[in-house]
């Protein structure tokens, strides 16, 4: 996949030599205090505010809903500010398996080497101190590993040139008042893993650790243990974002599965200037040809929200 700084312990941070050789070294990802993996967790999980709207309908309406789209309505990205679709990457499509739960329409992504990379949505919008993104995931019976996937970014406003200020930057220390930002994807372990891999965060901030190769990729979280991700089932995806006090490492970051809580790490010094917020979600499935070598590789998305408290499952028909 990518160059990466991983994070596979509970309360150290493993180093993974980009290398035909992987050695594992603990190392903290910040100095003062290290960031850590909360053990026991007050995060709620489950069933969470979406639990009361069946396949999300009106779910928007939550007055903790800061952006909403199901795909049911309007042209293709209509709710959304950028749309990235070389190649007519992207679609409208009915959804296979529960219609009840996902409605009509689901969003297709399909990634074809050497014709395109895939393609996905970009939202920005106005941000709080706690931030929640969920959405719903298949993948193809046949996709392979992916490159990119789903992106949360500090930008240092929604104005301008400014709202461009968290995107690029691979490689590269951030700066504490220019970006940040956290993917929630699947990791492939460097191809040990069956496609499309296991959960993880691939997150850049000002204080990460670099690369043994002396560039800064970005540093991975995740359990020790998780399932594999399963192809051609719908999966409930969904993350949290504390920012920091800047000056503090009082950050945070969590991901859910199904509902269920499978990390909460804390810590992080994401930023140091108070108006650098996290304010822009990209909704994507990207490949490049490093690791896929499937031909094509499909992905498809579905109700995404963007919320003040946690989120949960949508509700299913009574």
């Amino acid at each position: 996949m990518r160059h990466d700084v991983l994070s596979t312990a509970m309360v150290v941070i493993t180093v993974c030599l980009i290398s035909t050789l992987c050695v594992a070294t603990s190392i903290q990802a910040q100095s003062q205090p290290a960031i850590q993996w909360v053990e026991t967790s007050q995060l709620p999980k489950g069933q969470g505010f979406a639990a009361r709207f069946v396949a999300d309908r009106n779910i928007a309406s939550h007055e903790d809903v800061l952006f909403a789209d199901d795909f049911e309505t309007g042209e293709l990205g209509a709710k959304w500010d950028d749309i990235s679709n070389r190649a007519h990457a992207l679609a409208y499509v009915p959804p296979s398996g529960d219609l009840s739960l996902l409605g009509e329409r689901s969003l297709q992504v399909s990634a074809k080497l050497n014709e395109n990379t895939g393609g996905g949505f970009t939202k920005w919008f106005a941000s709080t101190d706690r931030l929640f993104i969920r959405f719903y995931t298949k993948f193809d019976a046949n996709c392979d590993y992916v490159h990119h996937f789903c992106t949360l970014r500090a930008n240092k406003s929604l104005q301008g040139k400014e709202r461009w200020s968290g995107f690029g930057g691979a490689g590269l220390l951030p700066d504490g008042d220019e970006r940040f930002s956290t993917a929630i994807e699947p990791w492939g372990n460097w191809g040990k893993w069956q496609p499309p891999g296991r959960w993880n965060f691939y997150s850049y901030w000002h204080t990460m650790k670099p690369s043994p190769d002396g560039k800064y990729w970005g540093n991975g979280f995740r359990p020790e243990e998780q399932p594999k991700i399963e192809r051609g089932h719908w999966i409930c995806v969904e993350f949290m974002l504390q920012h920091n006090t800047p000056g503090e490492e009082d950050g945070e970051q969590a991901y859910w599965i199904d509902g269920e809580l499978r990390g909460h790490w804390r810590g992080f010094n994401w930023r140091t200037n108070p108006s650098l917020l996290a304010n822009a979600f990209t909704l994507e499935s990207y490949v490049t040809d490093r690791w896929t070598q499937q031909t094509h590789n499909t992905v498809f998305f579905d109700n995404v929200v963007i919320a003040k408290q946690y989120i949960g499952p949508s509700g299913a028909p009574k």
